[in-house]
């Protein structure tokens, strides 16, 4: 999803790959809202670049706010997402249910029912400003790629330097 929307917004792909494979990287530890903190907390360790940290750090929802900080007991910090990288890689997350590509809506309607209407707002407004980038509102991708897209391919071919492998 993140790399169908940067078919058409001006980012680092490279970058955004990277984040968007990242991303839930500490879900091998967490599977709370902390995932974001361990797994911005992995990446840091295994010295990946600031920007990949940052990614991870601040992909869920549409970021959070000091107020959501507070309440879900995370270190403090600004978990807004700032550049166009992380922007995407928020939002695609937020277009992905389980395998599923989903419009937006299913996330804003499931952060209402749980009372989270600052996080609902955020996410709504992401998707404007996205689509806005976009050309087009970037729900037509669900359509366009399919609830169930083939992902055969997906990713370019990957090969471990002879200096790198054990």
């Amino acid at each position: 999803m993140a790399e169908a929307m940067a078919r058409r917004i001006d980012c680092d792909i490279d970058l955004l790959r990277a984040g968007a494979f990242l991303h839930d990287i500490g879900r091998s530890v967490d599977h709370s809202i902390m995932h974001a903190v361990i797994g911005a907390s992995i990446a840091a360790d295994l010295g990946l670049p600031r920007e990949v940290v940052e990614i991870i750090r601040k992909h869920v929802g549409a970021g959070l706010d000091e107020q959501d900080v507070i309440e879900m007991g995370l270190p403090k910090g600004n978990y807004i997402p700032d550049t166009i990288e992380q922007k995407i890689v928020c939002h695609a997350d937020n277009m992905v249910s389980d395998n599923k590509f989903v419009p937006h809506t299913y996330s804003v309607d499931r952060l209402m029912h749980k009372g989270s209407v600052r996080g609902a707002r955020r996410i709504a407004d992401l998707h404007k400003e996205l689509s806005k980038l976009y050309g087009e509102d970037l729900d037509s991708l669900v359509l366009a790629l399919g609830p169930y897209p083939n992902m055969k391919g997906a990713c370019a071919p990957f090969t471990v330097p002879p200096e790198a492998r054990l």
